[in-house]
């Protein structure tokens, strides 16, 4: 028995992860989530669900796009989490999405050599693999946070999984 190419298993649940799994629990908590909460936030040293969407945004670009793909961007972070009002929702996640399809074209073509390859992103010396734990993980973290604003504003209108005898059943999977 050979041992499991642990290079493809990475890079296979990395991309399932972003462009299957979080933007499908996305699009159903953002449907949930009612149109004038978009840029709400609780005071002002937070972030609004517009704020979090446009980071997303510019993480994934600045880390997987430019960082590992080499291609061009150039990132206004900042800017990110200023803006207190913007595109509406379907704007916003139309433009994420295609950053996400980015991001996946990019991770396609990872291999074993490339994910140990070193790469320079917001300063840091890393690995391509350190990166793309990175996008994962953040994505998860402030995927979570939009999940809870939205459940705060839409009571039972994100469901992402049903009891099934004790089992989590996935939702989003249809």
């Amino acid at each position: 028995m050979s041992a499991p190419h642990l290079d493809r298993l990475f890079v296979a649940r990395a991309r399932d992860y972003l462009a299957n799994e979080y933007p499908a629990k996305l699009r159903i908590t953002l449907k949930a989530l009612p149109p004038d909460k978009l840029w709400w936030r609780p005071h002002q040293d937070s972030n609004s669900v517009g704020n979090l969407l446009l980071h997303l945004n510019g993480n994934l670009r600045q880390w997987i796009v430019a960082g590992v793909g080499d291609e061009g961007f150039e990132r206004h972070r900042a800017a990110e989490f200023a803006a207190r009002e913007g595109q509406p929702v379907s704007e916003l996640l139309a433009v994420l999405e295609r950053t996400l399809a980015d991001v996946d074209r990019i991770l396609s073509a990872l291999t074993a050599e490339r994910l140990a390859e070193r790469c320079a992103i917001q300063g840091r010396d890393l690995t391509v693999l350190d990166a793309v734990f990175h996008v994962t993980e953040h994505f998860a973290y402030h995927l979570g946070q939009i999940i809870f604003v939205s459940k705060m504003f839409a009571p039972g209108g994100v469901r992402l999984y049903e009891d099934a005898g004790g089992m989590a059943r996935p939702l989003w999977h249809t």
